[in-house]
């Protein structure tokens, strides 16, 4: 594994709502760059960003090249990370990726930060960040599975329309000032389609219970990634989980509802005792639980409503929301980063 003192740092995708969020928490983590580098689509190239390292200008994802980067950002999307991604480790560089495009490659490290930092060392110039709905509920299960180990989880999902980026935020403003002129056929029926076609029903007002698209069985592809990821982040391929992704009308934050067994039974003290020293956690009580309002604009992940179980004895119940621009995405990535630091 590359060790770095003063990495040169590149983020690709850099205009995007997750690539400016890593900016911002470079900044304020005080990440000990040379400089950094700002690459994005060529429809951004040109534009001049203010950063701490200086003025930056954005350059042309298609001709940058990479020579001098030690530590490469990405945020660009599966179909770039899968051809831009390898030439900046050919350059030399460690790429930490956003995307989906190499999270189930058996040579590259899925990693979620405070719970398996082990496997960065595992990198062969790939390190990926899961799917924000994964990482999150990670927070909670890994300590956890560390624990007791982990049998089965049953999850659902209630994810923000940041989950779409930009397109989906923009989207849900649209659709509620489209509904707010018509709240009675939102009571009554009769209410007239807002148009759109980012998702399959209106989002605005609603709750759509598919998140992502169908594909094996029924199931989405962001239900797979909560089967898949979270077997390879805990390293235990008979982990029982079925999924349930569901997108709801917020901006930010992306929520999941889950119910877990283990190898033995958990009671509320264990579970109280090992989630309350977790770090990058909070865990709250039921006098205020955590909302996707709560975890805007945070660090840490949120954890709630927290109980034995009562259907089938031995496990725990429990609701964790994180901010999916940060901890889902940017956050994780740039805490990677400072684990490749000497």
């Amino acid at each position: 594994m590359k060790t770095y003192s003063r990495p040169r740092v590149a983020i690709v995708g850099a205009t995007g709502a997750v690539g400016s969020t890593m900016l911002s928490i470079l900044e304020e983590r005080n990440f000990p760059a040379t400089d950094v580098r700002l690459i994005a689509s060529s429809r951004s190239a040109g534009k001049i960003t203010g950063t701490r390292w200086g003025d930056v200008e954005v350059e042309d994802l298609e001709t940058a090249d990479p020579a001098g980067v030690d530590i490469a950002l990405f945020s660009a999307g599966g179909a770039r990370s899968k051809v831009y991604a390898p030439r900046f480790v050919e350059a030399g560089a460690t790429v930490i990726d956003n995307s989906s495009a190499f999270r189930m490659d058996d040579d590259v490290p899925l990693v979620v930060a405070n719970v398996n930092d082990d496997a960065v060392a595992e990198n062969q110039g790939i390190i990926a960040n899961p799917n924000c709905t994964t990482m999150t509920i990670m927070m909670a299960a890994g300590p956890l599975h560390r624990a007791a180990g982990m049998r089965t989880m049953i999850a659902t999902s209630y994810q923000s329309v940041s989950g779409s980026g930009k397109t989906g935020m923009d989207q849900l403003q649209r659709e509620i000032e489209h509904f707010m002129g018509d709240l009675d056929g939102l009571v009554s029926g009769g209410w007239k389609d807002p148009g759109g076609d980012l998702y399959a029903r209106p989002i605005g007002y609603n709750v759509l219970p598919l998140a992502g698209s169908i594909t094996d069985v029924g199931y989405t592809d962001e239900e797979w990634k909560l089967v898949n990821e979270t077997r390879k982040i805990l390293r235990r391929d008979s982990i029982a989980v079925e999924p349930t992704c569901v997108r709801v009308p917020v901006m930010v934050g992306h929520g999941i509802a889950a119910s877990m067994w283990f190898d033995r039974a958990v009671d509320l003290d264990e579970a109280v005792a090992v989630l309350g020293g977790a770090p990058g956690v909070q865990l709250w009580d039921d006098t205020n639980v955590p909302t996707p309002l709560d975890s805007a604009g945070i660090d840490d992940v949120l954890i709630g409503r927290l109980r034995e179980t009562v259907g089938h004895l031995g496990g725990v119940s429990l609701f964790a929301i994180g901010d999916n621009l940060r901890k889902g995405a940017a956050l994780n990535a740039v805490e990677l980063a400072e684990l490749l630091l000497i």
